[in-house]
């Protein structure tokens, strides 16, 4: 389909809580083919809707750039039904380029959402595909990973953080 532009720290709708799919239409299946033309161009690991723009409740995760069996998934109005454990892992984001942090996040992750068909599933997750999930999950929910910095660190870098939102 298309490569939309990555929305950069600062736009508002990175903020913004993502509104459910009511329906998976067409207009639903471009933006998940936009997505994946614009996440496989960025080499990103994940991309969630708020993050072309659209603040839906949605998101792709695509861990096969360092994983030779993963593939793409869609997650449609995802649901974190429960976590576990708890480890520190240096992390990026498309809508921050070139910053990259150390954040704690759970091990483990048990998620439920729905298919491009529009089946509903579960899937559990551990390493690397947690800790997408759970990144580009919370960019459904209006957070952002810089919100699970220590508040020390999230002080250090205002500054960079400034000068993302003003060139945004």
């Amino acid at each position: 389909m298309a490569v939309r532009p990555i929305v950069i720290y600062g736009d508002p709708v990175l903020r913004e809580m993502g509104e459910p799919v009511e329906e998976i239409n067409q207009e639903v299946k471009d933006l998940v083919s936009d997505m994946t033309d614009t996440l496989r161009k960025a080499k990103g690991l994940g991309l969630a809707a708020s993050q072309v723009g659209s603040a839906k409740r949605l998101f792709i995760v695509d861990l096969s750039a360092i994983d030779i069996d993963a593939s793409l998934l869609v997650f449609i109005n995802p649901e974190i039904i429960e976590t576990e454990g708890a480890v520190e892992m240096e992390e990026g984001c498309l809508s921050f380029p070139d910053m990259y942090f150390k954040i704690t996040r759970p091990e483990r992750v048990k998620v439920r959402a729905y298919d491009l068909d529009g089946n509903q599933f579960e899937m559990e997750a551990d390493g690397m595909a947690a800790r997408a999930i759970l990144h580009e999950y919370d960019h459904t929910q209006g957070a952002l990973f810089i919100d699970h910095l220590t508040p020390l660190a999230r002080t250090l870098i205002k500054g960079r953080l400034k000068k993302l939102a003003i060139a945004s």
